[in-house]
């Protein structure tokens, strides 16, 4: 398709998006959110779920609303939090094939861990598809959307968002990189916390199946 030919850049979210949402490998993530949090604040896992809900919705992850509120030590948030089992996660072989088509460098730019990122990566059988990682320790612990994030991950690898696109399963977080100039592509899942602003924003691709999407739009 003739919309990537001048493409240079591809910026992938990490989590439902280079994976499934139905592998439940956020799922672990989120439980140990709980867990963290319970600890920390010594409450229950039900009044901790709310806390951390709430803030996710008020301050875009968690880990940012544990900051400004609890004055948390965030390295040691992330090390407990991403500390999980996903030997289960299997290779996709299908993405593999479509990641070795594509022109230009790749990034994971994530709310999450470097070294989780490249956990995840490794077992999906990708990560030598990647060129770098830009994590919520290289954004200062501040969460997309945040637009100056954005601006961040641009000066670090030298971006001309007009040439590039970004892929994401959180519809708000692709605002900021179309304001920028990027294409931006919304990989749709079922969760609610993904769907929130999907009226006013319009990515410029939606799909369900990253591998398929790129299948059909980009050439070999």
């Amino acid at each position: 398709m003739k919309t990537f030919q001048s493409v240079k850049y591809w910026i992938f979210d990490l989590d439902n998006t280079l994976y499934s949402g139905k592998t439940k490998v956020f799922e672990q993530v989120d439980k140990k959110m709980s867990k963290y949090i319970s600890n920390k604040l010594n409450v229950t896992i039900e009044e901790a779920k709310k806390i951390q809900k709430n803030y996710f919705h008020e301050y875009n992850t968690t880990l940012n609303g544990m900051i400004k509120n609890h004055k948390i030590n965030a390295d040691e948030f992330l090390e407990f939090v991403h500390d999980i089992d996903i030997d289960f996660l299997k290779k996709d072989l299908k993405l593999n094939e479509e990641l070795k088509k594509l022109d230009g460098k790749k990034i994971v730019f994530t709310n999450a861990a470097t070294n989780y990122a490249l956990k995840v990566l490794e077992q999906l059988g990708i990560r030598h598809h990647f060129d770098g990682v830009f994590d919520i320790a290289d954004a200062d612990f501040v969460p997309k959307p945040e637009p100056a994030v954005y601006d961040m991950v641009i000066n670090h690898f030298g971006i001309n968002p007009r040439s590039a696109v970004m892929v994401e399963d959180i519809v708000r977080n692709l605002r900021p990189a179309a304001d920028r100039g990027m294409k931006t592509v919304w990989v749709m899942t079922d969760r609610p916390w993904a769907l929130a602003d999907a009226e006013t924003s319009k990515p410029d691709f939606t799909t369900t199946d990253l591998s398929a999407w790129l299948a059909e739009v980009v050439e070999p």
